[in-house]
This record gives C-alpha cells, sequence and structure tokens, in this order.
C-alpha cells in the first residue's frame, strides 16, 4: 500500500519537476541574453533543439560509459569566446539554480565535466585555448581549454631546448590536467606541471577576474594540486619552462613471465625512485598470449625516457639496472618534442602536426589508484598476474610510474599535492571495454575492483592514498567522519572560515550540494583514507583536510596521464 502510495505521489509531481527545470532553463537563457555585453552569446550556446547540440556534447567525452542515451544531459552548453561570457554564464547559473560543470579536455574517469544528476550548463573552454610562449624568459600563458598536445607543439614550434613536464597523452585539456598536478617523463627531474605554475587567471563565483596578485597566495596555493574549480574558473596558467637537451633517448624493453619479468619488476621497485633524475622507468603491464597455444602471460614493458644520449644512458643502466639487459638496438635517440610522440604512441616518422588533433579516442573503461611505499613481494606480484588471467582482463592495463628525484625534494606542503617523498611510485589501474550494455559495465567494474581490494596489504594505508585526477567514485567520502586540520595545533572544522578566509561567498553553500552528492571532493591533493576521510600530515597551513567545489563550478576535467 505505501509503495502504491509512493508511486502514485510521484506521478503527481513528475509534470512538475519537468515544468520546473523547463522554466528554470528557459530563465537561464534569457538571463544570459539579457546580460551579455553584445548579442555574441547567442553563437556560443547549444540547447537540446540546436541541430549541432549533440556533436558538440560528444566532441569532448572520452569515456563512453557516460554518453549513452540515458545518461543525464546538459540544458545548455556555452563554449564561450571570452572572460566576459565566463562571468555572465555564471551569473545567470546562480539566479535561475543551473550548475555549472567545466569542460577542458572532456578525460575526466567519471565524466563529472559533463554529467550531472541536476540541471546543469556545461562550460565548455574550447574556444579558449591561446598559447603564448616567451621564450626569453622561458614561460608560457595558457588558456584552460588549450590540450597538452597543442602546448607542446607551440612551445617545439619556439625552441628547441624548452619544454614542459606535463602527461603523455596529448588530447589532454590544461585546464583540469594543471589544477590536479598533472605528470609526465620528467616529473623526476622537474616535478609535476603544477609545481611549474608560476600566475593563474581564475574568475571566482562573484565574477571576479583575478591573477595572483588580486587572489592572493593562500588561494594561488589552492589551485595548484587541489582540484582548481574547487574555487573558481581556471581560464589561463603562466608556466615556467624547463630546459631540455637537444638528444634524448627512449626505449621499450618488453619482459613476459617466461622471461622473467616477476624478478625484474622486484629487482625495478627497489631503484625506480633512485635512479639519476634524468632517468624515468615507468612499467605497462598487461596480459598478452603466451608462446604456449591456448595459454596466457603477463608483460612487463619497461617504458624510458633518459634526458640525453645513449653513451650516456647505456653505461648508467648496465651499473643501476642490468637485470634488464639494456642494450645499444633498444635506445632510440630522438629530440625532446619527438619523445611526446613517441610516448603518446604515433607511428614512428609521424608528423607535429599531429599534436594538434584534438580527436579522442572513445570506448568505455574505468580506473583506480594507489601509491607504492614498500616493494611489493614476489608472491604479492604473482597474485596480480592471477587476476590478469580472469576473462575481464582481457583489456586491462596496469601503469607503474616512478617517483623520486625532483618529487622527493618538494615538501607535501609546497602545493596540495601532499604525495612526495616515501613513496616508490604510483598505480594506474585501468580495465577497457567496448561491449554494449550493463552486464558488460559490472562485469569490468567488479573486476577492477576486486584487484583494488586485493592491493590493499601492498600499498599505502592509514589513509590508503590516491591520484586526484584519476578521479574514483568508488572512493566515498560521505562514509568518513568529519575531518579536523591539526595544522599550527589548532583543529577547524571545514566551513564557513574557509570561505570567509578566502574571501569566498558563503552564501553559496547550496552550490555545493551537487558537488558533495556527487561524492567529487578535491581533497586539495590529500591522501584519501579507507573510511572516506581525506587526511594530511600538519603542515605550515591551517586548511581544512578535504574541501568541496566552493564555487558553483566544478571544473571535472580528470585526466589520463
Amino acid at each position: 500500500m505505501k509503495l502504491s502510495v509512493s508511486l502514485f505521489v510521484f506521478a503527481l509531481l513528475v509534470p512538475f519537476l519537468l515544468a520546473t527545470s523547463a522554466y528554470t532553463h528557459e530563465n537561464f537563457l534569457q538571463c544570459l541574453i539579457l546580460h551579455s555585453r553584445n548579442d555574441s552569446i547567442s553563437k556560443v550556446i547549444y540547447t537540446p533543439s540546436n541541430s549541432l547540440y549533440s556533436s558538440v556534447l560528444k566532441s569532448s567525452i572520452r569515456n563512453t560509459r557516460f554518453s549513452t542515451p540515458s545518461t543525464p544531459k546538459p540544458q545548455v552548453i556555452v563554449t564561450p569566446l571570452g572572460v566576459s561570457q565566463i562571468q555572465e554564464t555564471l551569473s545567470c547559473s546562480q539566479k535561475h539554480g543551473m550548475q555549472v560543470r567545466v569542460r577542458s579536455g572532456g578525460h575526466d574517469y567519471e565524466g563529472l565535466s559533463y554529467v550531472s544528476r541536476v540541471p546543469f550548463v556545461i562550460l565548455d573552454m574550447i574556444n579558449l585555448r591561446n598559447i603564448s610562449v616567451d621564450v626569453e624568459n622561458s614561460f608560457a600563458w595558457v588558456q584552460s581549454g588549450a590540450t597538452l598536445g597543442e602546448l607542446y607543439y607551440e612551445i617545439a614550434e619556439q625552441s628547441k631546448t624548452l619544454g614542459f613536464p606535463a602527461g603523455v597523452c596529448t588530447t589532454i585539456g590544461a585546464g583540469g590536467h594543471f589544477s590536479g598536478g598533472g605528470y609526465g617523463t620528467m616529473l623526476r627531474k622537474y616535478g609535476l606541471a603544477a609545481d611549474n605554475v608560476i600566475d593563474a587567471h581564475l574568475i571566482d563565483v562573484k565574477g571576479r577576474f583575478l591573477d595572483r596578485k588580486s587572489m592572493g597566495e593562500d588561494l594561488f596555493w589552492a589551485v595548484r594540486g587541489g582540484g582548481g574549480a574547487s574555487f573558481g574558473v581556471i581560464v589561463a596558467w603562466k608556466i615556467k619552462l624547463v630546459s631540455v637537451p637537444s638528444t634524448v633517448t627512449v626505449f621499450t624493453v618488453n619482459k613476459n613471465l617466461e622471461q622473467n619479468a616477476t624478478k625484474i619488476l622486484h629487482r625495478w621497485q627497489y631503484i625506480a625512485d633512485k635512479f639519476d633524475t634524468d632517468l624515468f622507468i615507468r612499467v605497462i603491464l598487461t596480459g598478452v598470449s603466451s608462446s604456449q597455444k591456448g595459454n596466457r602471460t603477463v608483460q612487463a614493458s619497461f617504458n624510458s625516457l633518459y634526458l640525453g644520449g645513449k653513451d650516456k644512458l647505456l653505461p648508467l643502466m648496465q651499473e643501476s639496472f642490468p637485470e634488464l639487459g639494456l642494450v645499444s638496438e633498444d635506445c632510440k635517440e630522438m629530440s625532446w618534442i619527438q619523445s611526446i610522440l613517441y610516448f603518446a604512441g604515433f607511428p614512428s616518422g609521424q608528423s607535429l602536426d599531429v599534436l594538434l588533433n584534438r580527436t579522442l579516442t572513445v570506448i568505455s573503461y574505468k580506473a583506480k589508484s594507489d601509491y607504492v611505499k614498500n616493494p611489493i613481494p614476489e608472491s604479492g606480484l604473482e597474485g596480480i598476474w592471477q587476476r590478469f588471467y580472469e576473462k575481464e582482463a582481457e583489456s586491462a592495463v596496469l601503469i607503474l610510474n616512478p617517483y623520486g628525484g625532483k618529487m622527493s625534494e618538494i615538501s607535501e606542503s609546497t602545493i596540495p599535492f601532499p604525495h612526495r617523498a616515501g613513496n616508490i611510485y604510483k598505480i594506474q589501474y585501468l580495465v577497457y571495454w567496448s561491449e554494449e550494455g550493463t552486464a558488460a559495465t559490472e562485469s569490468r567494474v567488479s573486476w577492477i575492483r576486486r584487484l583494488y581490494a586485493y592491493m590493499a596489504p601492498y600499498v599505502s594505508k592509514s589513509p590508503r592514498e590516491a591520484y586526484i585526477n584519476y578521479r574514483d567514485l568508488d572512493i566515498d567520502l560521505r562514509k568518513g567522519p568529519t575531518v579536523w586540520s591539526k595544522s599550527r595545533g589548532k583543529g577547524r572544522r571545514f566551513g564557513a572560515d574557509l570561505e570567509e578566509g578566502l574571501g569566498l561567498d558563503p552564501g553559496l553553500r547550496s552550490s555545493l550540494r551537487p558537488g558533495l552528492d556527487l561524492g567529487l571532493r578535491s581533497g586539495l591533493g590529500l591522501r584519501l583514507g579507507h573510511n572516506g576521510a581525506c587526511r594530511s600530515r600538519p603542515s605550515s597551513r591551517s586548511w581544512p583536510q578535504w574541501s568541496s567545489p566552493i564555487s558553483a563550478t566544478v571544473l571535472g576535467v580528470g585526466l589520463l596521464d
């Protein structure tokens, strides 16, 4: 009887809810047009009735898990041409109860840059992708809508001896990548992308256009590494470019289990974070067909960048990692910009123009991450191999990225990214599938969750850490207790204190709830505990241990580095 009554009440409410949604949508559009400083706003607005709406929406969706008929769609997409149109969008969204999702490159692992449970608008930064390189002073301004490929291309056009330490996937948007840390093959030499941000342009929830000076050092600290959209819309970053040699060396050496991969990988764990800082060797684990008919094995691909020629690399490897058996024929010398193409998986000889291609490879996937502080024993590695033999792991990948070097030299409180000294490497877990339907999705997600559970004894704990740019909504912060900061020896609960301290509007708490409900917690880049809490060691800053979006915006551009 109670169920029947509930269904009856729900049926009565549906027309009202639909009407309210339509009313909100129409009033939002009217507000945009009314407050626009010129008629150009109409040229960058897309609604479901617009013939281009679907193509604009799908243009930056990489994970097809979130591109189904049942996936919630934005009521409006705005592709701003300038700052004023961002300000107008934020203002009207607040007035008419529309949540704003900011999309840069569309790589968010959980689709949070283009999906929401409540009426929302996408602020797509695709038209804001200007890049200005100052070779003489070794810096660049990069707008949020620019991809890493576009950034690398522009740097290479201007200089052969400058580069930037960001990710290997060239279609990632700079907006979210830098705000969550951002790492690539030069992190052991130069740290994260966020470590090399020296200024930013941000629009806060009040519509103020701020740079580093006007936002203040506390807010500037907060937007680098902990998720920039916790505090506003990042329009552009000023980045410090780094020196690269005229010649770098790359190699990929594959070892399967029959070729002693277990022992070689076990040895790698003891030295990966201790190599010369010019040397980066990551390991990519996949399941492959075995030479024994009908069987499968696991392949470990040792994938490396060395900032120098092979004449220096080979003796270095012979001294520090002879177990790999690297020989001259394995090594390829090239320029730094050519190494970008190599790590992105482009064929040898490909034109640099491919870096300007924003077309995404679309497929369904689920991802997770971990940090490893002590070498995993061989018995633990063998347990991973067993899980690679399962059917659901046919298209699974584990990527082990080494830390150490510059990452260990930078304090965990320099920016809100605490994964520094003490970490040997980070694990990225990925499982892909092309089949449609709920069953295919559930089986792959179940597999990666089982693997993640198996890994618990071997990774960081109390709390178990995760990389913010590898968004994972299985980490549900709502289950955790209220967390208190003990910085400066004084507890401080998250809430109005933080908002007031940053000059943010405490009256916008209703705007925070959608981000909270989705489980999107930037955590200021902090550690995610088993119980869902985010924790950090005491630092010189009196910050809460986790935070939600402070503005009406959610910059959900989680990345595949």
